[in-house]
């Protein structure tokens, strides 16, 4: 049974949401949160409100945050998947975007081909495992590996990828190709980078927040002038830095769970 949470509007530090990166800073990256992080979540929002945001889709939060009886659109306040495109509201799902209406098929096409063949020509990679093109709602998501690999090939990826800077010359490459998109390309997590419009950053989640404080689309009335963004890639050309450096937000650059977990109780008294 979900626990019960007081209501927004009640909760004691007032005009203060938490949102959180998920890999490597929640998880690590690509596994199951852990116990621990969960009761703190739980303690912390008794205290405030609290969300995730994430590039992936919904089903990665859920096999990630989630349990087979706990939804994860139940154990945060506000989730936002896709950078926020996919969005739920204390469990109720808000209205979307979608990258290939913005794009147009014919453009997309192109950049999918152009993704295909810059891999197909990479040397040296340690492993390709197949998924090298994720179509999310608003965005693709490019792996040189595959998003198949396993957590070991993932692992040497990186270990190859930090040695060799594949993931930032194939960015430099597409930009070069696609000056006229625009498109933001952004390097996160292990083995892959994300590719969506300008402005569908995480920043586009904080859009959400901001309707809080619109009574008439019956919310809470919330005007949330204190939102704490804890993240892991929070440096410029990393998937965490518009969101972290937004001056809508305070950002929190943190280097795992453990280091989350310590900012989290000395920030809140937990």
């Amino acid at each position: 049974m979900a626990e019960l949470y007081p209501d927004l509007k009640d909760r004691p530090v007032k005009e203060t949401v938490c949102l959180f990166d998920v890999d490597d800073t929640l998880t690590p990256a690509r596994k199951s949160v852990s116990a621990e992080m969960l009761k703190l979540l739980s303690a912390l929002r008794h205290k405030c409100a609290i969300g995730y945001i994430s590039g992936s889709d919904l089903p990665k939060q859920q096999e990630q945050l989630g349990t087979p009886s706990l939804p994860v659109t139940t154990l945060f306040d506000f989730c936002f998947a896709e950078n926020g495109l996919t969005a739920f509201r204390l469990g109720q799902s808000l209205p979307s975007n979608s990258f290939i209406q913005w794009l147009g098929e014919e453009k997309y096409q192109k950049l999918v081909k152009f993704c295909l063949r810059y891999i197909s020509g990479l040397e040296g990679l340690p492993a390709m495992r197949g998924t090298f093109v994720e179509f999310r709602t608003g965005m693709i998501n490019v792996s040189p590996v595959g998003r198949n690999a396993s957590s070991k090939e993932r692992d040497e990826f990186n270990k190859w990828d930090k040695e060799s800077g594949c993931r930032k010359k194939m960015v430099e490459a597409l930009r070069k190709e696609f000056p006229d998109l625009g498109l933001t390309f952004s390097i996160g997590g292990q083995i892959s980078f994300d590719v969506f419009p300008q402005g569908w950053d995480k920043t586009y989640c904080l859009q959400h927040l901001e309707a809080e404080a619109d009574t008439k689309k019956g919310l809470s009335g919330i005007n949330y002038k204190t939102i704490h963004f804890f993240g892991d890639m929070t440096s410029q050309g990393g998937n965490d830095y518009e969101i972290f450096s937004d001056p809508r937000t305070t950002g929190h650059t943190v280097k795992g769970p453990e280091d989350t977990m310590k900012v989290l109780k000395e920030l809140f008294d937990l």
